[in-house]
């Protein structure tokens, strides 16, 4: 993994508990779990200033539910 790699998050749920999150592989979507389920963000060509520096966006598309 790449400590230095982050992503910024665009869309989704408002109470995500961080916006700006490593990544494990740069390019991949990212999956961040909340509330029984998962949060799904693709990665986008733009990029955004943020406090730690010029980041890639990457956008909310959908949510899955885990079982239970």
């Amino acid at each position: 993994m790449n400590d230095k790699a982050k992503a910024l998050l665009e869309g989704g749920p408002q109470d995500l508990p961080e916006r700006i999150v490593p990544i494990a592989t740069p390019g991949a979507d990212l999956k961040i779990e909340l509330r029984n389920g998962y949060e799904h963000f693709r990665r986008t060509a733009r990029h955004a200033d943020t406090p730690e520096g010029t980041l890639r966006v990457y956008e909310w598309w959908e949510r899955t539910e885990l079982p239970g």
